[in-house]
């Protein structure tokens, strides 16, 4: 595995939305949509030999990849009930994979690291514990780049198309809105004109196929000025890794919207490659 490309095997790109910390394992009804939406998700695809997943908790100077041969968690998270603080998912880590992705990464100049310390954030454990309960995938993290630059994690996806002809899962694992102050926590959905404007942006610019790929690449490089950008984000960690993932999808690549319904009372979109 991991040694040469093949034809036959084919890799998957998701890009979702992981939720508020624990609460998708709490029951917390706000999350049941995204919930069973998770659950189902792995009937839909074939299983992975490996994961890779690309978290909005995991910024570095430069792209980082979580080599530990067992990570242990890391609650990222704080205020949240004690059993928050029990939740185990005791998955292997991938050294095959880690090594193939850092080829790619330094055959293609992009300066790269390992870190054998770093356990698997919330980013990975809350969407994979729903997905893969068993932990029997073996699974590792890519860390975003600090400055949070659009082009360059387009480019860091690019870098990696390579791993598309393998089984594996690439998980872009953000969210699709992410304004603290906007999250809704009495179970309704308000209208909300600036997040729809937003999501169906996001929906647009991925999935029409009358778009090139230089076409795609350049909305997203320029998300900001998409309408309900700054509303719905703040700050971008949680959306760029959508931009390696479509990065990563490869030339003229059209993904699917897999999941468009709400989370905290926002609604918030999924994508497959």
């Amino acid at each position: 595995m991991f040694a040469s490309t093949t034809s036959e095997k084919k890799g998957t790109i998701i890009y979702c939305s992981h939720g508020g910390g624990p609460l998708p394992l709490l029951g917390d009804a706000n999350h049941a949509a995204m919930v069973e939406f998770m659950e189902k998700l792995p009937a839909s695809i074939s299983k992975p030999e490996a994961i890779l997943v690309i978290s909005a908790h995991w910024e570095e100077k430069t792209a980082t990849l979580l080599s530990a041969p067992k990570p242990d968690l890391l609650y990222d998270y704080y205020g949240f009930p004690e059993e928050s603080y029990r939740i185990t998912y005791p998955a292997p880590g991938t050294p095959e994979l880690v090594e193939k992705i850092q080829q790619l990464l330094t055959q293609d100049k992009r300066e790269n690291r390992l870190d054998h310390e770093r356990g698997f954030d919330h980013g990975l454990f809350i969407p994979l514990k729903l997905m893969y309960p068993a932990a029997d995938i073996p699974c590792t993290q890519l860390s975003l780049i600090s400055g949070l630059d659009p082009a360059a994690h387009l480019a860091l996806g690019a870098a990696l198309t390579e791993l598309m002809s393998e089984n594996i899962l690439v998980i872009g694992s953000g969210f699709s809105f992410h304004n603290m102050m906007g999250f809704v926590w009495d179970g309704s959905k308000p209208r909300d004109e600036a997040n729809d404007s937003f999501q169906d942006w996001i929906i647009a610019t991925c999935t029409d196929g009358a778009l090139s790929q230089a076409e795609r690449e350049e909305r997203l490089m320029q998300w900001d000025k998409a309408p309900g950008a700054h509303y719905c984000h703040p700050r971008e960690e949680h959306l760029l890794p959508l931009h390696v993932c479509a990065g990563m999808a490869g030339k003229d690549a059209v993904a699917k919207t897999i999941f468009d319904d709400y989370i905290l009372g926002k609604r918030a979109v999924a994508l497959q490659w």
